[in-house]
């Protein structure tokens, strides 16, 4: 039986490819590779249990993009949202949004250079 397995990347245009690049290293410490993307590893998330890739359609009126126009936003699993929301801090970037204790763990929001929103998601642990 064919069935998706995950999410094998996520791809998006940017004004300034190498501004958006710049930003992410900088803000959220992503290493990108030469060829202009970077490959986040199965092994890295297994190593936190819990962790997992979310596909969920919202309806179109939902605010929860919102401040952003776009119609999508993506999530970025983090081993520690208190540390990264310190270092997002240091380059200026608050958050919108914070949600601590949420049944599947830490959630922030930020929205990045060119206006999209993104979320932070540190799993909770499966007990």
């Amino acid at each position: 039986m064919a069935r998706v397995i995950g999410l094998g990347g996520l791809f998006f245009k940017s004004a300034d490819t190498a501004a958006t690049c710049e930003w992410y290293a900088r803000v959220l410490g992503i290493e990108f590779q030469d060829w202009g993307g970077t490959v986040f590893l199965p092994e890295t998330a297994a190593a936190h249990p819990g962790a997992g890739t979310v596909f969920s359609p919202f309806k179109a009126e939902t605010d929860y993009f919102a401040p952003s126009e776009e119609r999508f936003m993506f999530n970025l699993m983090v081993d520690d949202l208190t540390a990264m929301l310190a270092r997002c801090a240091e380059h200026g970037v608050e958050p919108t949004m914070t949600m601590f204790g949420e049944m599947n763990g830490d959630f922030a929001h930020v929205m990045d250079c060119d206006g999209r929103k993104v979320e932070l998601w540190q799993p909770r642990p499966m007990r």
